[in-house]
């Protein structure tokens, strides 16, 4: 009897309950209605960063209840750290803002805690729309067409921020490979480095393939020297070394894979883990419905934009992991990515 009477008496608050989930999943849903969804990224407009922002914002606001206006807002600074401080700080939590910042403060987080004082863990990850192929190369009229032909050369590359990507594929080509490379700071981001390269005020630069202009691949000056992803990213040609398969050591190459493994995260979304849970999950659900969107694909796919998505829950996995790295690991890459 006592079993039958507790059956019935949760039986009976589990009905009492459920309109209020309803309603709280109907509270969530109607909270878009009329607001603006914010996307911050975390560098000016122009480059790759900014270019998927704004790929982003033109699709995924029909797919949010509510259907909001959604605006990009580029608050550029210290390699995109300023954009996620402000997720905590200067910006509302209630979901009405994303951020888009650059994947190489994963790996500075853990090397550089003091000067980078994130813990990805502590995000909610809203999703990431494709892996970062990164690709090194010399701009000139005979360029080198491998990293042995480097050799014997000075070079002075354009560096869009310590901890950017860019930024730690060019100390890695300086400080595991050993080639003779001085960084020209200042540069805010990929698209002043292009300018500048274009102009000579540089020899070089690393940075996402996806933000390298579509004329550059038919230019004699261009000629990617390497890749930091395993699969060959369209219109690379296909005998591009992968950078791990050229490491000079086994040690060398689990260095340089703690340095690029936050590319597999290459554009990711984050927001202030204070939101409201149901409305992360609005987020997420919306940003893995626009990733799949015809629409969403084919925009892509006219503007060269590599789409190959990871959901939030997926990120936050990827993420458990790179902070699973043994610290023998990180610390040698802490030598590797350290400013001089």
């Amino acid at each position: 009897m006592r079993g039958w009477f507790l059956a019935a008496l949760l039986g009976s608050m589990t009905a009492l309950l459920a309109p209020l989930g309803l309603l709280s999943s109907a509270a969530a849903a109607d909270f878009y209605k009329d607001k603006t969804l914010k996307i911050t990224v975390g560098f000016p407009p122009g480059g790759g960063f900014d270019a998927n922002a704004r790929l982003l914002a033109r699709h995924i606001g029909r797919h949010i209840p509510g259907n909001p206006n959604v605006l990009v807002v580029n608050t550029p600074g210290a390699a995109s750290a300023t954009s996620v401080a402000h997720l905590d700080v200067n910006m509302p939590t209630d979901g009405t803002v994303i951020d888009e910042f650059n994947f190489g403060l994963l790996g500075a987080s853990l090397m550089e805690p003091d000067k980078t004082a994130f813990d990805f863990r502590r995000y909610a990850w809203i999703g990431s729309i494709a892996e970062d192929t990164t690709t090194c190369f010399v701009w000139r009229d005979n360029p080198p067409k491998s990293l042995a032909d480097m050799r014997g050369q000075h070079y002075l590359f354009g560096d869009a921020g310590a901890g950017a990507s860019e930024d730690l594929n060019t100390k890695i080509l300086m400080r595991v490979f050993n080639l003779d490379i001085t960084e020209a700071k200042g540069y805010v981001g990929s698209a002043e480095v292009r300018l500048a390269l274009q102009q000579g005020e540089v020899h070089g630069m690393c940075g996402s393939w996806s933000s390298v202009p579509a004329d550059w691949l038919k230019n004699p000056k261009f000629h990617p020297l390497m890749r930091t992803s395993k699969s060959v990213p369209d219109g690379m040609a296909p005998d591009t070394p992968y950078v791990l398969d050229i490491a000079p050591s086994d040690n060398a190459r689990q260095i340089i894979h703690f340095l690029t493994a936050g590319g597999e995260l290459g554009r990711p979304f984050v927001a202030s883990r204070a939101v409201p849970k149901d409305r992360v999950e609005i987020l997420r659900q919306a940003f893995a419905a626009t990733v799949k969107d015809p629409d969403f694909l084919a925009e892509a796919k006219s503007l060269r934009l590599p789409v190959s998505p990871h959901t939030g829950a997926e990120a936050e996995k990827i993420i458990e992991q790179l902070y699973a790295t043994p610290p023998a690991i990180v610390a040698a890459a802490r030598k590797v990515a350290a400013e001089p």
